[in-house]
């Protein structure tokens, strides 16, 4: 019988959390060079142009937690 992603995320929930973490980093490495290059073209200038815009002023970095208070709060929660 042929096991199913369900069964195997079953079983893999049951594995300790450290068991788990090198799980997610062995499916993870598991897809690397499978990206679309254009997509990463794409990103990597996307990233340049942020930090780019930080280093002129023009952009401000918002701490993690505040950067959540903010979408809360424009969610309404």
């Amino acid at each position: 019988m042929a096991t199913t992603v369900d069964q195997v995320a079953t079983d893999a929930l049951g594995l300790p959390a450290r068991s788990r973490a090198l799980l997610v980093e062995k499916l993870l490495a598991s897809l690397a060079g499978e990206t679309d290059p254009a997509m990463e073209r794409t990103h990597l200038h996307e990233v340049r142009r942020r930090r780019a815009a930080v280093r002129a002023g023009d952009s401000k970095l918002v701490d993690g937690d505040e950067a959540m208070r903010q979408v809360r709060s424009a969610l309404g929660k």
